[in-house]
């Protein structure tokens, strides 16, 4: 209240609150700090707030870790209450990151995956071939051949040409891909499978590097899917 009189308003500076919400996979080089930016996404009530905090420092990368890193959304959002001591941080999300830690200018090798691409290529036409002399497709195709013509061929290229390609465009349409396209959005059974292994493969290194953790601190650490229970 004034000195005249008067009544005079007391404002008080509400906390700002900033959203956290972390990424299930993240990708940093070898030596460099994983930032909150690297590993999760940030919102605040103001820009700059976000600039901010998506430069701040989680943890840092040497030579003593491995290929895989977990950080803990605990870790995020306590280096983001370190760095801005005043806002409320709400997290909402995956309980932790997993960051792959990469070397500085790795390039893949052009021979190495020539060599693969042909042993991948021979071992799949021969399993193919192998299936279908354990079968006997060569007879059921001379029997089929004579039934449609009355004609006993040695070989029936008449059917096994149409045969061989469809047999390839099925392939195709079964795995929905040529080369990078795509013919619709569904997935394909192999980015089924491929996604189904790499959930596995993910928890699989976060209860590992949670069981370390145990081992090294001796008490207990936080499990994954703590805070969403």
């Amino acid at each position: 209240m004034s000195s005249g009189g008067g009544i005079r308003a007391v404002t008080t500076k509400a906390e700002e609150t900033v959203f956290v919400r972390m990424r299930r996979r993240a990708c940093v080089t070898r030596g460099m700090p994983i930032t909150v930016g690297d590993v999760a996404g940030i919102l605040a009530e103001r820009p700059e707030t976000e600039r901010r905090l998506r430069e701040v420092v989680v943890r840092r990368t040497g030579a003593e870790d491995g290929v895989w890193a977990v950080v803990d959304a605990l870790d995020v959002v306590g280096a983001v209450r370190r760095a801005e001591p005043g806002v409320t941080v709400e997290h909402v999300g995956d309980p932790y990151s997993l960051v792959e830690i990469v070397r500085p200018g790795r390039r893949p090798n052009v021979a190495l995956v020539g060599l693969m691409w042909v042993l991948l290529f021979l071992g799949s036409g021969l399993a193919i071939m192998n299936f279908h002399e354990d079968v006997g497709m060569p007879q059921v195709h001379r029997r089929v051949y004579k039934m449609m013509t009355g004609v006993d061929a040695e070989r029936p290229y008449w059917l096994q040409i149409p045969y061989s390609i469809g047999l390839g465009a099925g392939m195709v349409l079964f795995f929905n891909h040529v080369f990078k396209k795509k013919f619709s959005d569904e997935p394909s059974p192999l980015e089924i499978e491929m996604f189904l292994y790499e959930q596995g493969m993910d928890q699989y290194l976060v209860a590992e590097e949670y069981r370390r953790r145990r081992e090294t601190n001796g008490r207990q650490a936080p499990d994954p899917g703590e805070e969403n229970r």
